[in-house]
């Protein structure tokens, strides 16, 4: 298993190069699709290149590291940038953060410095965006308490600590872990949100992509703090994931009620790792690893697809499915319908296959039909 995952992330990284925009002494990535330039995805690229790497690709570590300490904002943060805002962000802070921690082996001098003295404004900046204890505000858009959010924000302050043994940054991480095991279900899963914050309903439901994205950096976490109590609840979650998949690998999603997270090829990613994580206490773990693999190959054509591919034949069953996952919450009757209908445009949308999303006719006349605004990232 170890070398078809070695072989898929080397040809994952080797078609994302050709998206790296080198300019002088800077280099980042371009979104394919909508033309614009995400912190997070060079940051992520950039982690990349250093755990497939290390010393070989330097060059470009220090010049994606250049670009990224020039979009960071006076107060410390970086911004979270989508096709319909560009917000500052704890949650991009500190995947920037962790991106950053990774490549000061591989800097020197002068970048070095800079880089340290970013971490510090970043550490600090995601620090003053707790608003309660293990409750980190994402952004001034989205208000809500995300628990994929506060995992990710507790796993840069835990890196932050092995690096510069920062005590504030530790317990943090501490605090953040126990608020995300505490909100967990009985069942294992972890709710999207646990409060309403800015969004027009609550979105206390269970989320297959989001289940993995919270094991993840929990696990993160975990590798710092090194609690029984921590251990039991990565192990609860990654149960209800196995719970969630079927032999085919491919999950169920009838069980995710998170409409704008349905069917998201990412969603197998973070499953994988988490399951290879937990398999260090529970070996089963690795069969459900190994049956992602293949599920990643099928989407991934050159760089990854946004959704699980469809094919037309299984669609009748796929409305049944839709039709399981829109009555998930307590929601007001005319609201499942709505989320009934998205998931109906998301089965519609990840049976097609366009370079460019806005210029398939037969897809814009049947969203059209059924009221919905069209995003590959989220409702708008």
């Amino acid at each position: 298993m170890k070398k078809a995952i070695e072989d898929y992330l080397h040809s994952l990284e080797s078609n994302t190069r050709k998206h790296l925009i080198v300019e002088g002494s800077s280099a980042y990535i371009k979104d394919p699709v909508f033309g614009i330039v995400r912190n997070r995805v060079s940051a992520e690229y950039l982690k990349t290149i250093i755990r497939l790497y290390g010393e070989q690709e330097r060059d470009i570590v220090e010049k994606i590291v250049s670009f990224l300490l020039l979009r960071q904002n006076p107060n410390g943060s970086w911004n979270e940038i989508h096709p319909n805002y560009n917000q500052e962000s704890a949650l991009v802070t500190s995947f920037v953060g962790e991106a950053l921690l990774l490549s000061l082996p591989y800097l020197e001098d002068d970048l070095k410095e800079k880089g340290q003295q970013a971490l510090i404004k970043a550490r600090d900046f995601v620090l003053s965006s707790e608003i309660e204890p293990g409750y980190f505000l994402k952004s001034k858009l989205y208000t809500a308490d995300y628990l994929n959010v506060d995992a990710t924000c507790g796993a840069f302050l835990a890196q932050y600590y092995k690096v510069f043994g920062d005590k504030k940054a530790l317990e943090g991480a501490k605090r953040v872990a126990k608020r995300v095991c505490n909100f967990q279900e009985k069942d294992g899963s972890f709710p999207y949100t646990v409060n309403r914050g800015s969004e027009k309903y609550h979105l206390k439901v269970p989320c297959i992509h989001y289940q993995g994205v919270t094991l993840y950096y929990l696990s993160k976490t975990q590798e710092t703090i090194n609690e029984k109590w921590l251990r039991n609840c990565i192990i609860k979650g990654t149960q209800w994931l196995s719970d969630v998949q079927r032999h085919d690998g491919r999950f169920e999603w009838s069980r995710s009620g998170l409409m704008f997270a349905y069917y998201l090829t990412g969603a197998y990613a973070f499953a994988l790792a988490s399951f290879a994580y937990a398999s260090k206490w529970e070996e089963n773990y690795l069969d459900n690893a190994e049956k992602i693999i293949t599920v990643l190959e099928e989407n991934t054509p050159n760089i990854a697809l946004r959704w699980e591919k469809g094919r037309w034949g299984d669609f009748p069953k796929d409305v049944l499915t839709s039709l399981r996952s829109a009555w998930i919450g307590a929601y007001p009757i005319t609201h499942k319908l709505f989320r009934f209908g998205y998931a109906i445009y998301r089965q519609i949308a990840r049976r097609r296959l366009s370079e460019e999303v806005q210029n398939d006719w037969v897809f814009n006349i049947i969203t059209k039909l059924l009221g919905i605004r069209t995003s590959t990232i989220e409702p708008s």
